[in-house]
């Protein structure tokens, strides 16, 4: 950490350590700072709720944590169903352009056959 971002009013780990005297209750978690105003009255509020007070807290979180959720579940779903469709409809027009072509290719030879069976019949009738 550098010196520029050094703030003094925040005590260093060693001299928190120093000013804490060593006792058998050691093991006792260290006091929470006190909390501020705006903590407390909503400690208070909280405390003093009603389990329809909590019923309706918790249906409004779940109403929004679904909405939330189904907002993000509809985009993936979506892009998901785009992607697969693209590839769907590529490999569909993939396969309906050999098919077309291949039925124009045997329509167009049947096309030059007949039209060459009708020149050679009427080229053998002009002979006789």
């Amino acid at each position: 950490m550098s010196q520029a971002s050094f703030d003094a009013s925040i005590p260093v780990l060693t001299e928190v350590l120093k000013a804490e005297p060593l006792s058998d209750e050691s093991s006792a978690p260290p006091a929470l700072p006190a909390a501020s105003a705006a903590d407390q009255l909503e400690a208070a509020a909280i405390d003093g709720w009603t389990d329809a007070e909590w019923a309706v807290m918790e249906h409004r979180l779940s109403v929004r944590i679904m909405h939330q959720l189904q907002s993000r579940v509809d985009f993936v779903l979506e892009q998901r169903v785009k992607d697969c469709m693209a590839e769907v409809l590529s490999h569909a027009l993939h396969d309906l352009t050999n098919e077309i072509r291949i039925g124009l290719h045997d329509t167009i030879e049947k096309i030059v056959a007949r039209a060459v069976s009708q020149e050679l019949t009427h080229l053998q009738a002009q002979k006789k």
